[in-house]
């Protein structure tokens, strides 16, 4: 039964079925071949979705893209060039702050790669920084978009493991700023060794009018987040604040939108998340035949016997979920995943929040391995470099992801925050 469910799943995959469809029809297969009702199918589907934590999702989806489209980013960035500017390679530092600034506003890698990337493409050409490696660096820093709270693999995530989404996000914001810090580092290097430019000297004049410019948007995380933590709100009252304030911040602040672009937004985001809702349900279906026919944990016993040392199982399970991340979708990957490991990690007695940032980590570097690397395809749509060229650039910062994964697999002292 096993091998019916992911070597039909796996097939329709290669045919190019998207990826809710494949799960739902591998499903279908394996209920018709047992001789279940099918109508399972439509109960599990409106169960996977009925959860009110959920409803998170969408309105972070949709604050992200409202912010996205405004002038918000570029405040961001004309703020983070007035401070670190001054450095050679400083608008490398830029390009990795303002992505780990608009992580903790939009939730997405996609929405921070297509923001940042932006704003800050044209000023790069300018002072002649290497297209093809500003590109890859932009691509990685948006890798931060998920980790960095409010993130949307989060609270999916905490829906599937039944966790704290507060705890995520919580605990979510370490590993985040390792990951910047990691690629700051690669990128001053690369400064120095190809002799990039400096900007304009420092000046505390500017950095205060850039600030001021920049307020709303640095507000942005400050309400959402100190909500959430301060106990005022919870993570889905958080993110309709959060879309209320951006429609503030646009329409009326910065005036940058209209109330047709609104509408065309709207439109946007409700297409992106009628497709994440769709793999919610349609996965729900999977979880349901994974667990009524006790597969999870058959595959937790089947790695166990490999090894009962339980850094090597970690690292096979990191090794799998790096692999899932360069063939599918991060939610896809993240929903399916899941129930798989649960049974195991358990048997470990790892901390499932632990778990959940791992995984969180791991398939936020599918993000730019190709060939399903959503930030490489945004940046070089913003580029017009081909994904050859950004593919190659990617290789230190995509080593320098890895081993932050690795620190936070086998270091959670490094992590102190993860209770």
């Amino acid at each position: 039964m096993t091998w019916i469910l992911f070597v039909s799943f796996f097939v329709f995959l290669l045919m190019g079925i998207p990826v809710a469809i494949a799960i739902g029809l591998a499903s279908f297969i394996v209920l018709f071949k047992e001789g279940m009702p099918l109508v399972i199918m439509a109960q599990r589907m409106f169960a996977g979705t009925d959860s009110f934590p959920l409803v998170a999702v969408p309105f972070f989806i949709l604050a992200g893209d409202l912010l996205a489209k405004g002038k918000v980013s570029e405040k961001l960035v004309e703020f983070a060039d007035a401070i670190f500017g001054f450095l050679k390679g400083g608008l490398s530092i830029v390009a990795v702050l303002a992505g780990m600034f608009f992580a903790a506003i939009s939730g997405s890698g996609a929405a921070t790669t297509a923001a940042v990337g932006t704003t800050l493409v044209p000023e790069l050409k300018k002072k002649r920084y290497n297209e093809a490696s500003s590109a890859a660096l932009i691509a990685a820093s948006g890798t931060i978009g998920v980790v960095i709270p409010p993130s949307v693999p989060m609270i999916l995530y905490a829906v599937i493991a039944d966790q704290s989404v507060s705890r995520l996000f919580l605990n979510g914001f370490i590993p985040g700023v390792i990951m910047g810090l990691v690629l700051i580092a690669i990128a001053i290097t690369q400064a120095y060794r190809r002799n990039y430019p400096r900007g304009a000297e420092f000046s505390f004049g500017n950095v205060w009018n850039t600030f001021k410019e920049a307020i709303w948007g640095i507000l942005t995380p400050v309400i959402i987040l100190g909500g959430i933590f301060s106990g005022y709100f919870t993570p889905s009252e958080a993110a309709v604040i959060a879309v209320n304030y951006s429609l503030i911040v646009s329409l009326f602040i910065y005036r940058d939108m209209k109330l047709k672009d609104v509408f065309e937004i709207i439109t946007r985001s409700a297409m992106t998340m009628s497709v994440v809702m769709f793999i919610i349900a349609t996965s729900s279906i999977l979880s349901w035949i994974l667990a009524n026919w006790s597969i999870p944990t058959a595959i937790a016993s089947g790695i166990l016997a490999l090894s009962s040392n339980p850094y090597v199982i970690l690292f096979l399970v990191a090794v799998i979920v790096l692999i899932a991340g360069v063939f599918m979708e991060t939610a896809s990957a993240l929903i399916i995943l899941t129930p798989v490991f649960l049974p195991l990690v358990d048997e470990l007695g790892v901390n499932l929040v632990h778990f959940g940032l791992v995984m969180v980590v791991g398939l936020a570097i599918g993000m730019i391995t190709p060939p399903v690397a959503i930030n490489l395809y945004v940046a070089s749509t913003i580029t017009g470099l081909s994904i050859e060229k950004i593919t190659k650039a990617i290789i230190p910062y995509l080593l320098g992801l890895i081993l932050v994964l690795l620190l936070l697999l086998y270091l959670p002292l490094v992590f102190p925050v993860i209770i």
